[in-house]
């Protein structure tokens, strides 16, 4: 093992710094919402440019 590697094993999964990754503790409502508006608003503009 490399010194990092035993330093990283030693320090509690809490006290680690976060990433920016997925997160499970949030409101889904408000993702859901979000994407359907997006979805929305691009086939308004889809249909607005008479691109189908």
């Amino acid at each position: 093992m490399t010194a990092h590697a035993i330093t990283a094993a030693r320090v509690p999964t809490a006290a680690r710094a976060r990433t920016g990754g997925p997160q499970d503790d949030g409101p889904k409502i408000v993702e859901h919402v979000a994407g359907w508006t997006l979805v929305v608003v691009l086939a308004m503009l889809v249909t607005q440019l008479g691109l189908l």
